[in-house]
């Protein structure tokens, strides 16, 4: 069992930029990939980014590549979201996820979710 638990969370103004953190209880955090999805009002969650156990590989959706970057600290047990140029549409419920296969298609453990907000 993992837990995570997300902060960083807030409300900026457009153009502005926030950090996500995920603290995982994991004793061998290293096991994990780890993704950032969101969820908009109204709407489905969607994946945000994702990165790979070592780190080495890193995927983005379209709408925030060049904006936003993953990244993990194994030391810490804990993956970041650095999210820059923030836009409104960037508003949502950002969660994370974790899972112990290599490529995961889809996460087993979630986060409770981090507000983010974007003020036009």
């Amino acid at each position: 069992q993992v837990q995570l638990v997300e902060s960083g969370g807030g409300l900026v103004q457009a153009g502005g930029s926030l950090r996500l953190s995920c603290t995982a209880s994991a004793r061998t955090f290293s096991r994990y990939a780890m993704g950032w999805f969101r969820q908009a009002p109204g709407k489905e969650r969607e994946f945000v980014a994702a990165i790979s156990r070592s780190g080495a590989t890193k995927s983005y959706a379209d709408s925030v590549k060049g904006r936003f970057t993953i990244s993990r600290d194994s030391a810490k047990n804990t993956v970041y979201l650095q999210m820059n140029n923030l836009k409104p549409e960037d508003t949502a419920l950002y969660y994370c996820a974790a899972d112990d296969r290599a490529y995961p298609d889809e996460y087993e453990y979630w986060g409770q979710g981090t507000q983010v907000t974007v003020s036009s």
